[in-house]
């Protein structure tokens, strides 16, 4: 499919993180004339954050180009049945899921993946007569060994104080119908992923029609090879 105007790139951030994460992607896009939003993923839930995007995603004019990072490739995978304008998807070290998939089953079996010994489990309210909810976050003293290992340590310093949570509730709801089986897609592999693990997401990629870019660098690789990134996405947005 090739669309006649540039399509509107919005790019999603995974766990632990915010939208800064992408601010050096943001810039270089920027630079080639593309309108770029990036919003706050909620976090809580993947039925809920994916309604979250669509509703986003409906009220953009014209084609959508998605990019997302880690936990949100699953939101990546689930948005399409809610919206009509995606056009193509750029996992970026993130869990490509199939219908019937949760996180836990594309991730859970990683053997490159040191996240499981790094997380704290919390506790948040979620209304009255309800029981509190389980969330998670990275020890701050591993940031670095997990999920940012190849950026600058006040960098590293500043993501480990700002995490955001994520609820426990991401990890076992199940994916809808796969949006990658319906546009073209494409997926960036770090090779030095210690969080999610290299491994699971190569693996979890490897379904039809999906072009894999093998990239190194940790985690993170958009925030430690920015422009690297970038020309995976732009070259993404140009082929639509």
């Amino acid at each position: 499919m090739t669309t006649t105007t540039k399509p509107t790139i919005v790019l999603v951030h995974g766990a632990f993180a915010d939208a800064s994460t992408w601010n050096g992607v943001i810039e270089l896009l920027q630079a080639q004339g593309y309108t770029v939003i990036a919003p706050a993923n909620p976090l809580r839930g993947l039925t809920s954050d994916s309604a979250y995007l669509a509703s986003l995603i409906n009220q953009i004019d014209g084609p959508v180009l998605l990019a997302g990072h880690s936990y949100a490739g699953a939101i990546l995978s689930n948005v399409g049945s809610h919206t009509k304008n995606v056009v193509g998807l750029v996992y970026v070290a993130a869990f490509v899921l199939d219908e019937g998939q949760t996180l836990n089953d594309v991730g859970g079996k990683s053997k490159d993946s040191i996240l499981g010994p790094s997380l704290i489990e919390t506790r948040y309210p979620k209304g009255p007569g309800q029981e509190d909810g389980r969330e998670y976050v990275m020890k701050a003293d591993q940031v670095r060994a997990v999920f940012a290992a190849d950026v600058p340590d006040q960098q590293v310093n500043l993501m480990a104080v700002t995490q955001r949570p994520i609820a426990d509730l991401a990890f076992g709801e199940v994916c809808g119908p796969a949006t990658w089986k319906t546009v073209p897609a494409w997926a960036i592999v770090a090779t030095e992923d210690k969080a999610a693990g290299t491994d699971a997401i190569r693996s979890s990629a490897q379904q039809g029609g999906i072009k894999i870019i093998e990239l190194e660098g940790s985690h993170v690789i958009m925030v430690s090879k920015p422009m690297e990134v970038a020309k995976v996405i732009l070259e993404a947005a140009e082929s639509l």
